[in-house]
């Protein structure tokens, strides 16, 4: 993979993408979740790297996307546009962890026609009737609850919630350790906010598959899924052993997965 970044008025993102860059090939682009980056992801990139263009993000204030000025999911969807037109990419699996499943939606919201199916990892959907006015107050007290905490016992905290095995927890501890406890906090507040604010009734016209930790105790992300999937038919498939973080402690299974979906259904 090759690191190669998008300069914004708010700030450099930074990507990675396939190199060599094939176009006959149909293109995956990975999206982390909230204070990760693109490591996590590293499982499924060596799976998937002979046979599909694989990109990857630190997101806006992620990783090596820093520092960055306070974002808008509206601005997150154009920066993907940005990317997928600097190589040319007509159609893209977007292939969501997290946040990640959110600013995969907030693209298709603006950009559907760009979008040849999607895959959420313990994310939530977009739209109203998921959440009560008491998820979404609770929501919006995420960065001042957060501040209660020491940072190291916070790091902790959020690693081992996300995690079954010693290798996602490491992950995740890694992932963190760049921030300070202002910038943590923010960040969790800025993308959770961002989310209230994009969020809308909107029907996904694309092949989706949904994949759930059978052990996620990160909010209600569960029981979001177990309604989404109710709602609208699409398959839900529960990975054993798994947590929040499920494409790190199980990538074996979450790759079969992906690509049973790739070649059956997209």
């Amino acid at each position: 993979m090759k690191e190669a970044s998008l300069n914004t008025k708010k700030g450099t993102l930074r990507y990675w993408r396939s190199d060599p860059w094939d176009a006959g090939k149909d293109t995956l682009f990975f999206m982390h979740g909230l204070t990760a980056d693109h490591t996590m992801f590293d499982a499924q990139i060596s799976s998937f790297e002979r046979d599909y263009n694989l990109l990857a993000w630190d997101a806006p204030a992620h990783g090596k996307s820093r520092p960055f000025e306070a974002f808008t999911f509206e601005e997150a969807a154009g920066y993907i546009l940005e990317i997928l037109d600097a190589l040319s990419v007509r159609k893209v699996v977007l292939i969501g962890q997290s946040l990640g499943g959110y600013f995969a939606q907030s693209f298709f919201k603006r950009y559907p026609e760009r979008v040849k199916a999607f895959v959420s990892i313990d994310s939530t959907p977009y739209g109203s009737q998921y959440y009560s006015a008491f998820d979404m107050w609770i929501i919006n007290q995420i960065e001042w609850m957060a501040a209660l905490y020491p940072l190291k016992t916070m790091k902790k905290a959020m690693a081992k919630q996300v995690s079954t095995k010693q290798r996602t927890y490491d992950n995740m501890m890694q992932m963190l350790a760049p921030y300070g406890k202002k910038e943590l906090c923010h960040l969790m507040g800025v993308g959770y906010a961002g989310f209230l604010k994009d969020n809308c009734d909107l029907q996904l016209t694309c092949p989706v598959l949904l994949i759930l930790g059978e052990h996620d105790k990160t909010g209600k992300v569960k029981q979001y899924n177990k309604a989404w999937s109710e709602q609208t038919g699409y398959p839900l498939k529960i990975i054993k052993d798994a947590a929040h973080n499920a494409n790190v402690d199980q990538p074996e299974e979450v790759n079969r997965l992906i690509r049973e979906f790739l070649l059956h259904d997209a």
